[in-house]
């Protein structure tokens, strides 16, 4: 069972935080931090923390909080690994970086110079992407498009994934938009791998970890699961914050495959701030490659804040090569967060004071990395003081009254008394989708059941909405990704074709079900 509010903050108050490295110096942190985390991370229920800071090349700071796993007192370190999930894709840009100082690899060289197999659906988009537009978001496909190639772990392999981009519609014009993807830092890795004869895992293992001394740290999903000093991730599950699986699929290393401490990310940290200098006569990469990596490409439309968090409103946001960039108080900000089934993390760095801040948790929680990485940057900013903990717990529930608020809407506005057109036996086939592959309807039991031909666990109960429309109920309860399934028929009742909806607003949006067109197969 889960332990009461009281009882968790009891627990951390008892365990407090720990750490291996000295404060080198004590009286520059914010006043009452270790109080401030335990308040934090009880008002959201996260069991454990990793916290860096690093200032003028040395760390200040490098701690644990808290615990491993609900349930069990084995507190977090400042060397318990967490996965950095999206953070990770600072890393690749920076081992493309690499192999750019090293002639292999240009910039602005088509994509198709190094992969002459690579192709998109638009054969003008397939010709033009370069190198530099792999990391940074603007490439036409849509927010989160083609994950379901891998999230949840699917059965194909890394150049399956690679080769099956060439499928999925475009949604804007080329370079005219931001949208996130993850699927496109899968081709980097598969780039470094061309050119440099190394695995993206090996080059990023050997180039980057090695020469840091990140000796704790990881460059796989799977070693998530692999037991030993590591945060076990949670989740809220069903109204519950509780343990997880990790996400054990190693597809998508390059684009979030990463698990590191505090003592590792604050060395990561300084060498980013100093232009990657390792030691006093040693470079990891120059002051050129830095220069690529912190420019923004990719401009984020401006979005307006709620009152409560009204100091966040900044005058640019955009995207650079792995990292987000922006201002804050009159700072330029390089920043990027990380999202995995039970962690989420941030890294900021404000290159003008060389300070650099790691937040990694074994939670869901983003306000909670937001509330304490603004609390410090406000501290080292001498900023006027915001209740950053009371702003984020109002927008965090507020955020749940509209999501529970949609789905009410949408319960409501159901008609309970219409009927599926056809017998349940009429739904039932194999349907393909071009980019995606089968995914089987049949009978069980009186039931329909839905199988993706490609994802184990996306298995699921098919229960009637509404006329022709199901909402698929995955068995696997952790994947909180339900579903609604439309079919759309001929007029001789048989299937023409059936789309798919996520059915809150709460689903991640790497389940992008409203991508798939799916078709009875054979047709």
């Amino acid at each position: 069972m889960r332990p009461s509010r009281l009882i968790l903050f009891v627990v951390l108050a008892l365990l407090g935080p720990t750490s291996v490295l000295a404060q080198s110096a004590p009286d520059a942190l914010p006043p009452g931090l270790d109080d401030y985390l335990a308040q934090v991370m009880e008002a959201f229920e996260v069991p454990g923390v990793s916290l860096a800071i690093v200032k003028d090349g040395k760390p200040i700071l490098t701690k644990g909080y808290g615990v491993r796993r609900l349930g069990d007192k084995t507190p977090v370190d400042a060397r318990t690994l967490f996965g950095i999930a999206s953070n990770t894709k600072a890393f690749t840009a920076t081992a493309i970086g690499l192999l750019v100082e090293e002639g292999k690899l240009e910039w602005d060289a088509p994509v198709r110079r190094y992969l002459p197999w690579f192709q998109l659906s638009d054969p003008y988009v397939t010709r033009e992407l370069t190198v530099r537009d792999l990391l940074v978001h603007r490439s036409g496909l849509g927010l989160g498009a083609g994950d379901l190639l891998w999230w949840p772990p699917s059965t194909y392999n890394r150049k399956e994934i690679a080769r099956r981009l060439q499928y999925i519609p475009l949604t804007t014009s080329f370079r005219s938009a931001y949208a996130y993807d993850n699927v496109l830092y899968l081709i980097a890795g598969e780039l470094i791998e061309e050119v440099s004869g190394l695995t993206w895992e090996e080059f990023v293992a050997s180039r980057i970890l090695q020469p840091l001394g990140m000796t704790g740290s990881n460059v796989r999903h799977a070693e998530a699961s692999g037991g030993g000093n590591i945060g076990t991730p949670h989740a809220r599950v069903e109204g519950v914050v509780r343990p997880v699986k990790p996400f054990a699929s190693d597809n998508t290393n390059p684009a979030g495959g990463i698990n590191a401490s505090a003592v590792d990310m604050a060395k990561w940290l300084i060498v980013q701030l100093d232009s990657g200098r390792v030691a006093k006569d040693k470079r990891l990469f120059s002051r050129f490659t830095t220069h690529q990596l912190w420019a923004m490409v990719t401009p984020i439309p401006i979005r307006n804040q709620p009152p409560e968090l009204a100091a966040l409103r900044s005058n640019f946001e955009g995207y650079a090569l792995g990292f987000r960039v922006h201002d804050y108080r009159g700072r330029k900000i390089v920043t990027h967060t990380g999202g995995l089934p039970g962690y989420v993390s941030k890294v900021t760095m404000v290159p003008d004071l060389k300070l650099g801040i790691s937040v990694l948790t074994n939670q869901e929680s983003g306000s909670a990395f937001q509330a304490i990485t603004y609390r410090i940057l406000d501290h080292y900013l001498g900023a006027p003081p915001t209740d950053w903990l009371a702003g984020y717990r109002a927008v965090s529930a507020r955020s749940d009254f509209m999501i529970k608020a949609a789905e009410q809407r949408a319960a409501s506005a159901r008609d309970s008394t219409s009927r599926p057109s056809l017998p349940l036996a009429g739904y039932t086939g194999t349907f393909t989708d071009p980019w995606y592959g089968d995914v089987k309807i049949s009978q069980q039991d009186g039931k329909l059941v839905i199988r993706f031909g490609h994802t184990p666990s996306l298995v699921g109960d098919l229960v009637h909405y509404q006329y022709d429309t199901f909402v698929a109920r995955w068995w696997d309860r952790e994947l909180r990704a339900d579903a609604y399934v439309t079919f759309a028929l001929k007029p001789d009742g048989s299937i023409d074709q059936v789309k798919m909806l996520p059915a809150s607003p709460a689903v991640d949006f790497s389940f992008d079900f409203q991508d798939l067109l799916l078709s009875p197969a054979g047709r």
